[in-house]
Formats: structure tokens, C-alpha cells, sequence
């Protein structure tokens, strides 16, 4: 949660790309936010590539949301265990860590249960305390002598990991009393599942062995003869020796059952790019203490969350460039802390903040005009490529200062900023225009959706695409396809209003395709062609001049 995010408005043209990293640049350099990044929520356009690619600048970071996501928070840092591990590695890691609950891992990544504190005691405490299975534990010789830290006073244990019911006998009664319980195992025939425990007494060891114990563990470090181990070797009965006395080598054999028989398998994990507003609903009433967080895709486990770690978590940290409401913001922009806003367009939508934030927003022709001056407020020189970028960004929004909207600070921070990156203005803004042209070359999606706009005004919802050639030539050959694609966007985004915009750079007038409720369509202020197609001289600026025509168009149905 770190990186402090500057980032455009949605379809981003080539000043709220440009601007975010120029503003990314200043906060950097002035040390106001010193992990700042670029970002963008939308791709970029070929003119905008172009200015990148003179700039030798990469394209800003992608964001699609804005929504803290649990792989966001989750703790990377996992203690976990695997499902062949022991009772006493898991109990021993939990104890270490001061935690009561942990995943259980498979090899390949995988998230195979959930171990809780409580489910370790399933592993000490027999549920049937009656007969035989109190005394049978369900484990492996090889786990049990890693358990007990046991030599091997025989054959070697190593091919001894599958898991099977030993019965253990404590010979600790007299010699003739482990004789006649060893005998009633081999009439029963379950002697081969007896693990006999002793101490320093070759006579039960010995009696163990002949009967045909599955196991001999001799207790207390206390030596094995040599003629004992030839006939352990000799019967196949696997022979141990461990440091602990009977007793407590009694106890610690039940820590070697595995944690694959008590974890819990029904559980419930979530994908990395879930919001947190999200799960938080979802989870509240779920009884499970830990939940693993899985990368999408993949599903491995990326780290885990508690219910704890959704109360109040971190959200993502922005500054907004070039717009300043939600309706043409990222994503979930709702659910993070904006901390400034630099804009050239009208104050408009809903907007708000929890506490005092940076609010610049002047009539001027682009926002890379306003974050050029912050760089010469500050007596900082922005390098070179951040210099081309800005320079692109006023290019851009005031068609190289022959818009409506060019004001004197435009010029003047054009003409720093050329300096800067070294190019001259006039040939930069032609080479700049000669780029990629939509009318030409582009799909109808290109068309309709690389510059476009979101309004609210009067109750009505309002898209406006803005496409900017260097002639009009191709715009008749393409109308009918336009105006259709232009149709099924309003149905899909149910706006009241959609138009599109195709305006020639070099002779400052624009075509202005228009559909929506005819009373609003026939009061535009252009002139009119046909029912849905205007011409409308020298008109360029969405800001000053389109938008404020259906504004006008609007108000004069409204009254009529």
C-alpha cells in the first residue's frame, strides 16, 4: 500500500496520460511524495504512444480499480505447515510464531486445510477412550522416531513413512504380565501392530521380539545388547532408542500423528483481486478464523487475512489529473483517499473528501499547463522526456494554442518546456497531428472510445467522443458505421445522449455526430446537415464549445 498513485480520467487522451507524469514527476522530485507513480485507467492512444516513444518514456501503470483488493493486505509472510508434518513441528511453529492458526500447504503450492490450535488436541486426546484404540496411535515409524529424536538400533527406518495403527504396550508390569498380554495379541492376531516401550529390562525387549512385535522402543538412553539387535534384525521387529524416559516417551509418541487427519478441509480461501469491501460482507459471518488468499489464475496461495485485517484497512493514496468527479474516474474511486486534484475543466459530480485536500483547478488549455508552472513555481527543471510529455499534453488539449481555450500561461510554459526537451513547437505539434489517424485507420471502438466523456447535467447522462484529424476526408465514408456504433453505445450505457465529435485540427471546425431525444438533438447550436450529422465552424474544444452546446440544447428543450 505504499505507492502514492497519479492517474488521468477513464479513456485517457494524451494530456491526462502526460500530466500524470509530469505531476508524478514533481511530487517525486520535491519530496512531497517520494513513491509516486503514473498511473493510467485506460489504454493509450497512437498520438499519445507516439509522444511516449519521443520522450523515451514508458506508458504509465494500468489500474483498473481503486478498490483496496485482499492481495493488497494479505500477510505475504505465512507460517504454515504441510500435511505430512507432525503434531509436534506444527504445535512447536504455531508456539514460536504466537499464533492459533495456520494453512496447510501441499508440494505444488496448493492450500490443502486450515490448522486451528484446537484441532491439535484431535491429535493428543483418543475420541474413543474405551478398549484398544485408547491405546492406538495412527502414525509413521519414521515420524514417530523424528519425534522422539530415536536411534536406530537395527535395520534401517528410512522405507518406514507409511502412516499405520500402532498398539502401544508399556512394558512396565511384571515380566509375566507383558508375556500374557503379548500372548493375547498373537491369539487376537494384532501382535504385528504392537509397539512394546521399555526401559533397561532384556527380558521384555527380548520377549517383544519374539512374539513379533512391529516395534521395540528402549527408553531412558539406556543401552541395547548386541544380542538383542541380532535378534531384532533377525525377527524384522524395528528396534528405536530414545533419551526419554517411559512416561514421557509414552506422551510424546502421539505427537508424531500428522496434521492431514485433524485439518479442516471445508474452508473457505479468496482470490487476490477481491475488493475488500467485498469479502468483508461476505466473511463476517463466517466461522473460520484464517483465510487463505489465492493468486488469480494460478491458485496458489499468496498470503492469508483475518477477519481482523478487514476492519479498517489501508486504502490506495491518489492524486486526480485532468478531471475532478467520479463519473469519469477509475473504478472504485470511492473507496480511496484522494489527496489532490489538478483539472482545467468545470467543477461538476459528486466529488468529496474526509479531509482538506490540494485543490487546483484553472481556466486554462490543459492540465500539463498547470503542473509545468508547479516545476517553474519551484525553480525545478523537470528532465528532458518529462518535458516532451508536458509539452505534448498542452499540444494536445489546445491544438497547438489555437484553441479557444489557449491562454497566455499555455504559451508561456510551452515555450519553457520546448526548451527543456529541445524540440520546436510548431514541428513537434504537425508531427504531432500527422499521428495515427482514427478516421483513417481506427476500428469504430478506436473511434468512439479512445477520447470520450461522461456528463451528468439537468438529469440527463451524456457521452461525448472527441477524435481530432488533420482533415475531414475520410469522416462520409464512415458516417453511417459511426452513428451506428454510436447508437449501441447509448443502449448499452443507457446515456440520454451520445455524440461524437471529428474535428479538423488545421482548419478549426468539427462534425459533430449527435444522437438522443430529437427536442434536444434539434437545438444544438451547430449547423445542422441531417437529422443527426451537424457542421460546426470553428468549433474544437469539447470543454468550451461542444459541451456547453448541449448544455444550451438541453436547457432550450427543457423550456419549449
Amino acid at each position: 500500500m505504499e505507492p502514492f498513485y497519479v492517474i488521468g480520467h477513464k479513456n485517457p487522451d494524451t494530456d491526462a496520460v502526460c500530466s500524470a507524469i509530469g505531476h508524478a514527476a514533481l511530487l517525486r522530485a520535491s519530496g512531497e511524495e517520494p513513491t509516486a507513480i503514473a498511473a493510467r485507467c485506460g489504454e493509450v492512444s497512437q498520438r499519445t504512444k507516439w509522444v511516449l516513444e519521443k520522450a523515451g518514456m514508458e506508458a504509465p501503470l494500468l489500474l483498473t480499480d481503486a478498490r483496496t483488493t485482499a492481495g493488497m493486505i494479505c500477510r505475504k509472510k505465512v507460517i504454515s505447515v504441510q500435511p505430512s508434518d507432525t503434531f509436534l513441528t506444527a504445535y512447536n511453529r504455531m508456539l514460536a510464531a504466537s499464533i492459533r492458526c495456520v494453512p496447510v500447504i501441499n508440494d505444488d503450492g496448493t492450500v490443502a486445510g486450515i490448522l486451528q490450535y484446537i484441532n491439535l488436541l484431535k491429535l493428543l486426546l483418543p475420541e474413543n477412550t474405551e478398549g484398544i484404540s485408547v491405546r492406538t496411535v495412527h502414525a509413521s515409524l519414521n515420524n514417530l522416531a523424528a519425534t522422539l529424536d530415536a536411534e536406530s538400533h537395527g535395520a534401517k527406518i528410512c522405507d518406514q513413512d507409511e502412516e499405520e495403527d500402532l498398539i502401544l504396550l508399556v512394558g512396565a508390569s511384571s515380566q509375566d504380565t507383558v508375556k500374557v498380554r503379548l500372548d493375547q495379541a498373537t491369539a487376537e492376531g494384532n501382535i504385528g501392530r504392537f509397539l512394546v516401550i521399555c526401559g533397561d529390562r532384556p527380558i521384555v525387549q527380548r520377549l517383544a521380539i519374539e512374539k513379533g512385535a512391529r516395534a521395540l522402543l528402549v527408553t531412558g538412553k539406556n543401552p541395547v545388547s548386541d544380542d538383542i539387535r541380532d535378534f531384532a534384525i533377525a525377527k524384522g521387529t524395528v528396534l528405536l532408542g530414545c533419551r526419554q524416559d517411559t512416561a514421557s516417551a509414552n506422551t510424546l509418541i502421539r505427537c508424531s500423528r500428522t496434521v492431514r487427519h485433524v485439518m479442516e478441509t471445508n474452508f473457505i480461501s479468496v482470490s487476490d483481486n477481491e475488493p475488500v469491501s467485498k469479502i468483508r460482507k461476505q466473511l463476517v459471518a463466517v466461522d473460520q478464523d484464517l483465510f487463505p488468499v489465492m493468486e488469480m489464475g494460478t491458485n496458489h496461495m499468496l498470503g492469508v487475512l483475518a477477519k481482523s485485517d478487514l476492519v479498517d484497512p489501508p486504502k490506495m493514496r491518489f492524486a486526480l489529473v485532468d478531471h475532478n468527479e467520479y463519473a469519469q474516474a477509475i473504478s472504485g474511486i470511492e473507496e480511496a483517499t484522494i489527496t489532490e486534484v489538478i483539472d482545467h475543466h468545470r467543477l461538476s459530480g459528486n466529488l468529496v473528501s474526509r479531509e482538506p485536500i490540494r485543490y487546483l483547478n484553472e481556466p486554462v488549455g490543459s492540465t500539463s499547463t498547470l503542473v509545468a508552472r508547479k516545476f517553474f513555481h519551484r525553480d525545478l527543471i523537470p528532465a528532458p522526456g518529462v518535458a516532451l510529455c508536458l509539452c505534448g499534453g498542452i499540444v494536445s488539449d489546445t491544438l497547438c494554442l489555437t484553441s479557444p481555450t489557449t491562454t497566455k500561461l499555455d504559451q508561456k510554459m510551452l515555450t519553457w518546456l520546448s526548451g527543456i526537451a529541445r524540440v520546436d513547437a510548431k514541428q513537434f505539434s504537425e508531427e504531432f497531428f500527422a499521428v495515427g489517424s482514427l478516421i483513417a485507420n481506427g476500428t469504430t471502438d478506436e473511434i468512439i472510445h479512445t477520447d470520450r466523456k461522461e456528463f451528468n447535467e439537468q438529469g440527463m447522462f451524456i457521452s461525448v467522443s472527441q477524435v481530432e484529424e488533420r482533415d475531414l476526408h475520410g469522416f462520409n465514408a464512415r458516417r453511417e458505421e459511426l452513428e451506428s456504433a454510436l447508437r449501441a453505445l447509448q443502449y448499452d450505457k443507457g446515456y440520454d445522449i451520445a455524440v461524437l465529435c471529428v474535428t479538423d485540427v488545421a482548419l478549426l471546425k468539427s462534425m459533430v455526430l449527435a444522437v438522443g431525444p430529437e427536442n434536444v438533438i434539434a437545438a444544438l447550436p451547430f449547423n445542422r446537415i441531417d437529422e443527426n450529422l451537424y457542421l460546426a465552424p470553428g468549433v474544437v474544444s469539447r470543454k468550451r464549445q461542444i459541451f456547453p452546446g448541449i448544455c444550451d440544447a438541453i436547457e432550450h428543450a427543457a423550456r419549449v
